[in-house]
């Protein structure tokens, strides 16, 4: 009995039949359809009955392009954020099909192979997806399984988790090679090859020294190589693992909006897998064995390549700037090349432009060529991103319309035909060898054999007599012992008569005495055994009121864990509190980033002050709105410079407010305005303006561009000149926030730090506000982010300034600190540091490498946990100081 699935493809819906004991996804792997005239036969292989003594390929066997789509579950962002609002996506996976909502009452329908929920697991997708494909290779053909889908999706999830913690969360790179090595003998060969495509440059993983290698392509049979990659065979899963975690740490990867941990190239795993499907004889010596053994076996071979996309993302959602804006591009191009390719593939275009990019030249057998592919596309449930994730449906539904033509590859191995030759005539010859020598000293064997027996017959004859004689001597000497005992016992039995009575009374008197005494020890005997007896009831008792008193001893210390447990959770709940209140004061004082100074605002129309009144948020951002287009932006900065000091207060606000708003910022810095910020804070003695003008200056910082105008005007120096005569935390907030915009910005790194912007930061430590020291973590979490960039691309080769200025010691003792934004950017600080080679022997010293292990167990973030394993694994210096310490990076 069959049952009857349809697929979406685009335009219309094409039905297939397939057996209902097994999936959908898999039976389309499984069946083979008839080989028609026209199939492609591959160029590798010949006749086995030509001149050249080859072997042909088999037809080639038409195989669609498989699709799965799997459903990433919401993070905790998605969970406050999209609260109220509905999914975009609605899955379907008994019918295999997905509904993507256009609004609350319209939605498309989409069919795909196999539709995958949030809650499937690794080895659910493992077995859809990848295991037809991994079965496909072991039987000789080349197999392809990909990922694609938006920047934080889980493609690297689905493909490359190692799970060294949770085995479960394998992904399919580990699962793959589990099941290739469960199949390999020993004859088989396995190697693999680990490149990554970053913008448009091809770099070896294993071996990062061959970059920009080239891709070349065999004129006869169309195959892609890449000469100068590293092809290493593997013999086992745990050497596999062990390169795959080198791989991975090469990679390149960024902290995004959307992701902590953005990956920034395309990565390629190729497993090259080749079987020996020949049948050799046992008879070395028979006439049939030699026929067979003529015969050249056949090798299959097979080639598995696993796909790790970058991630697609739009550049307003990412965030990303400078570098990173260039790395997007790249990405973006590079998966727009391959969705052209695919649509010319699905539309049977006489033209596919498979050469517009790297990428689509790599995967050139995998859409339209002769490779088993898989394809699994990954989206999320966000309804913020439902362009995104339409635009990965529609790649996948384009996907399925693309057809391969499946080849086997197998050739005769001559070259194992000729060494098993060999071997047999070696064999042969040391046989013979052994059949003589073996003659030889079998005839010496029985020759030393003969002699042997004859020496010992002469010997045991000799030891016989020898034996007899001292036997007869040792007789007749008992003989003549008994006769003399027997005449002694006689002489003593005569004496005994002649003796007189009185002996025998003395003989019974020691005997009443001896029995007398006898009585009295067994009476002490008695008493002592009497008195073992009461001590050791002593004993028991002791004994019980010792484990009485261990037992009321272990129920006081448990007491005592459960009063410390209720304690420090009371005491976390209190720091909670306390964290809460602050977070409700900065929300009423400022923004998110940015610095809202409208609640106490009057009235700048004219010079005469008016009574305060109290507004919400929005009433005042309007009426700093209102304010702006009826005074005009000059007016306002005018105030700027007015005499009384309450004006140029609430005029700075306005000026702060506004530079919170992006399109505002060009408008002040072009009037005037940042100029005018940087002067209040050197002309003026008034800390509240300080305040608000330093909250102004970081408004404006968050722009690039402004950073470079606020640096060349020395803005850093008259910041750090105000950290250091403030005392106000909200000043030194403000202070700091700006400081720390102004240290992600890559160009500005070497002026920041000879203007003295490192060492205000760490000079307003000293107010131990936790507002306070968050930002000044941040600050110092961004310069070492960019110093860590900088270092992996080839520009930076020395040491951290931040370690040359001594921040060193502060972000050691506050990697524990109790405050999450505080310590979270602390760990990122501190993984970025670490990745620099020449830091790590002042880490070593300082103690930062025992925190790096700490964050790499104990981290709450698994992102920033990964990424300190993955730093502790790849330094030279930090693996030789866990070795003499003995302790575990993982």
């Amino acid at each position: 009995m069959s049952t009857n699935y349809s697929y979406k493809n685009g335009g219309g819906v094409k039905t297939k039949s397939v057996s209902s004991s097994s999936s959908s996804y898999s039976s389309g792997y499984k069946s083979k359809p008839a080989v028609t005239s026209n199939l492609r036969r591959n160029s590798t292989g010949s006749s086995a009955n030509s001149a050249a003594g080859a072997h042909k390929d088999a037809p080639g066997v038409s195989g669609r392009v498989r699709v799965a789509v799997r459903l990433r579950p919401k993070n905790s962002e998605e969970l406050s954020t999209d609260a109220d609002f509905a999914d975009c996506v609605e899955l379907q996976p008994e019918l295999k099909r997905l509904k993507l909502r256009k609004n609350n009452w319209d939605s498309d329908t989409f069919e795909f192979d196999e539709v995958l929920t949030e809650f499937a697991s690794q080895k659910r997708v493992y077995e859809v997806v990848a295991k037809p494909v991994v079965e496909s290779v072991l039987e000789g053909y080349n197999g392809t399984v990909m990922a694609y889908g938006q920047t934080g999706t889980g493609k690297t999830y689905t493909l490359g988790k190692l799970g060294d913690e949770d085995t479960s969360a394998r992904g399919i790179m580990v699962r793959a090679m589990e099941d290739i090595f469960a199949e390999a003998t020993e004859t088989d060969s396995i190697s693999v090859s680990y490149i990554q495509l970053y913008m448009e440059t091809i770099q070896d993983l294993l071996e990062p020294a061959n970059d920009n290698l080239s891709i070349v392509e065999d004129p006869k049979s169309g195959d892609i190589t890449l000469p100068g990659t590293s092809l290493i065979e593997v013999k086992d899963q745990q050497s596999f693992v062990e390169l795959l975690r080198l791989g991975e740490a090469h990679r390149f990867a960024t902290n995004t909006k959307l992701n902590t941990e953005s990956s920034r190239s395309h990565a390629i795993l190729m497993v090259h897998v080749k079987k020996s499907v020949g049948v050799s004889g046992d008879n070395v010596g028979s006439k049939s064995h030699m026929n067979r053994t003529m015969k050249p076996p056949v090798v299959r071979k097979g080639k598995l390549i696993v796909v790790d996309l970058a991630g697609s993302e739009r550049i307003d959602k990412s965030g990303s700037e400078g570098h990173t804006l260039e790395e997007a591009k790249s990405i973006n191009l590079s998966l727009s090349a391959l969705g052209k390719c695919i649509n010319a593939l699905a539309e049977n275009s006489s033209h596919v432009p498979v050469r517009d990019s790297k990428l689509t030249r790599l995967l050139r057998d995998s859409f339209g060529g002769t490779a088993r592919t898989s394809l699994v596309i990954t989206i999320g449930p966000s309804p913020r991103h439902r362009g995104e994730t339409s635009s990965t449906i529609m790649f996948g539904q384009r996907a399925m319309k693309v057809e391969n033509m499946l080849k086997i590859k197998e050739e005769f191995d001559y070259k194992s035909l000729a060494r098993k030759l060999d071997v047999q005539v070696e064999s042969l010859i040391a046989q013979h060898e052994r059949q003589q020598k073996a003659y030889q000293d079998e005839i010496e064997k029985i020759s030393l054999e003969a002699k042997k027996q004859i020496s010992q017959a002469e010997k045991s004859f000799a030891d016989s007599l020898e034996k007899e004689r001292l036997k007869y001597q040792r007789d007749c000497m008992e003989s003549i012992k008994k006769l003399e005992a027997q005449l002694a016992v006689n002489e003593l039995k005569e004496e005994s008569l002649n003796k007189p009575n009185e002996e025998l009374n003395e003989v019974k008197k020691l005997l009443q005495n001896e029995i007398r005494l006898r009585k009295t020890a067994e009476e002490e005997v008695k008493n002592l055994q009497n008195q073992v007896a009461q001590w050791k009831r002593s004993e028991v008792a002791g004994n019980a009121e010792i484990l009485k008193l261990r037992k009321m001893l272990e129920d006081e210390v448990h007491q005592r864990e459960k009063l410390e447990e209720e304690i420090s959770v009371l005491q976390n709940q209190l720091l909670q509190l306390s964290f809460d209140a602050n977070e409700t004061r900065k929300l009423l004082e400022s923004g998110d980033r940015s610095v809202d100074m409208t609640g106490d605002m009057g009235s700048l129309i004219s010079p005469v002050r008016q009574p305060q009144m109290r507004y919400s948020g929005e009433q005042e951002k309007g009426s700093v709105a209102t304010l702006f287009e009826q005074v005009g932006l000059q007016k306002i900065l005018s105030l700027l410079e007015a005499e009384d000091p309450d004006v140029r207060i609430h005029a700075v606000k306005v000026i702060a407010n506004l530079a919170a708003e992006a399109n505002n910022q060009e408008k002040i810095v072009e009037a005037g305005g940042l100029a005018s910020l940087l002067d209040l804070l050197s002309s003026s003695d008034d800390e509240n303006i300080h305040r608000v003008a330093a909250g102004a200056i970081a408004n404006l910082a968050m722009n690039e561009a402004n950073q470079e105008l606020i640096m060349s005007q020395g803005g850093i120096s008259l910041l750090a000149m105000t950290a250091q005569n403030a005392d106000d935390p909200q000043t030194l907030r403000m202070v700091a926030g700006a400081i720390a915009n102004l240290c992600g910005n890559d160009k500005l790194q070497l002026v920041l730090r000879a203007e003295g912007g490192i060492k205000a930061l760490l000079s307003m430590v000293r107010c131990k506000h936790p507002d306070v020291l968050a930002q000044v973590a941040r600050g110092i979490a961004n310069f070492a982010k960019c110093e860590s960039r900088a270092s992996t691309q080839g520009i930076k080769s020395g040491k951290s300034l931040l370690i040359e200025d001594g921040a060193l010691a502060w972000i050691v003792k506050n990697a524990s600190n109790e405050a999450s934004p505080i310590r979270r950017h602390i760990e990122l600080a501190l993984c970025h540091l670490a990745q620099h080679e020449v830091n790590a022997k002042d880490m070593i010293s300082g103690g930062a490498l025992w925190e790096l292990v700490r964050i790499s167990r104990d981290c709450s973030r698994e992102d920033i946990r990964i990424l300190a394993r993955r730093t502790l694994s790849s330094s030279p210096s930090f693996q030789v100081e866990l070795k003499r310490l003995r302790l575990n990076s993982g």
